[in-house]
């Protein structure tokens, strides 16, 4: 049997998996940005952002008001059990406690100094990567931290767009600690706001930020999901499912009706909404029903002219896109991965409750269902 104590044993192991990239990338890259005179962004002002959990996004100006800034924010590592249906749970490791990690928002040309902090009564190693930022790994070389450690890094966020951020704390934690929740998205506005194909400004009224996640929990010979005290104890199991490249769940923010009823996003007729979607693994193929991709910024950068009306988008694994539609009607309008198989069986799956007077030169029903004869 696979023991609470060989798990922990087993975890030591793996640790070792990771600190090679501390020897190999966090030790080297010091060494050679001592060579380097140190940036002296003392002039810069300086802006503290409080995260919040998604889908929802912190305060912020979509048209830079001034020069450019540091942007300061903290994330907390938090490795801890979550329900990803009635009848499934999840040792998570976790950005700051939810699945997926929060949205952060700045302006190219911005700087980001994010204090990452792994908390004690953590069991693993923890980095970050920005896919949005330049060398060390995205940030990964530079950002490993073992339990009851911080670190400060700061970046300069050259590149418009939406981006990726993820663990990556070496060799097969990779893709574990990817499946177990630690990912995120970063939002680089340019410094002028969106703007159409035609280069003329686009607002938003609303934004809305759909993490996606695959996860993978093993199951009992009976068919029922394990269920363990702590991250390390399920590796080996967890990995022989991950193998398969079948998740059992597939889900919007961390868990299946994560964005639905009482949850669901909301709007009202006549606004402008701006969804960000990631996913940080595997592809995907949002799809707004009954409504469109007024613009779509499908690769997420926004110097890119952005595709319209669109039906249905595609994020490619390791990305995030951002698509922005007015809404016309009222309803309940179900935001889907357009794979129906994943959005029906294994959760992908989201609502947009929209308020407002309905408008039947755009839809009517004529005639109400009546039997038929014979």
């Amino acid at each position: 049997m696979f023991t609470r104590r060989a798990a922990l044993v087993g975890a030591a192991a793996l640790a070792s998996a990771p600190l090679v990239i501390r020897a190999a990338g966090a030790e080297e890259a010091p060494a050679q940005a001592a060579a380097a005179a140190p940036a002296d962004l003392s002039s810069l002002p300086r802006v503290k952002h409080k995260l919040v959990v998604p889908p929802f996004a912190h305060a912020h100006e979509q048209v830079a008001t001034g020069s450019p800034v540091i942007n300061e924010f903290e994330m907390r590592i938090v490795e801890k059990e979550v329900q990803l249906d009635e009848d499934a749970w999840m040792q998570a490791m976790t950005f700051d406690g939810s699945i997926p990690g929060p949205l952060m928002i700045v302006h190219e040309g911005d700087y980001v100094e994010l204090t990452l902090v792994n908390p004690a009564e953590n069991t693993m190693p923890h980095n970050i990567d920005f896919h949005a930022a330049t060398g060390a790994l995205g940030g990964g070389g530079l950002t490993l931290i073992n339990p009851g450690e911080q670190v400060v890094l700061r970046f300069k966020a050259t590149r418009a767009g939406t981006f990726v951020y993820h663990c990556a704390p070496g060799g097969p934690m990779i893709p574990w600690h990817v499946v177990s929740g630690m990912a995120g998205c970063i939002m680089v506005l340019p410094r002028e706001g969106l703007t159409d194909a035609q280069g003329k400004p686009v607002r938003y009224d609303r934004l809305y930020y759909i993490g996606e996640s695959d996860h993978y929990v093993p199951k009992d010979a009976d068919g029922t999901y394990r269920r363990y005290a702590d991250p390390s104890e399920g590796y080996e199991d967890m990995v022989a499912v991950m193998d398969t490249l079948t998740p059992s769940h597939i889900v919007f923010n961390g868990a299946v009706g994560a964005l639905t009823g009482d949850k669901a996003m909301k709007a009202n007729v006549g606004e402008r909404v701006l969804f960000i979607h990631s996913q940080p693994n595997r592809d995907s193929r949002p799809h707004l029903i009954g409504g469109h991709g007024d613009l779509v910024w499908e690769t997420g950068k926004f110097h890119n002219p952005p595709q319209r009306d669109l039906e249905t988008w595609f994020i490619r694994g390791g990305s995030a896109g951002a698509a922005l539609y007015e809404f016309l009607q009222p309803g309940v309008y179900a935001y889907v991965n357009h794979n129906l198989i994943e959005a029906v069986h294994k959760g992908a799956t989201a609502h947009v409750l929209v308020e407002g007077a309905w408008n039947n030169d755009l839809m009517e029903q004529l005639v109400a269902p009546t039997s038929v004869a014979g």
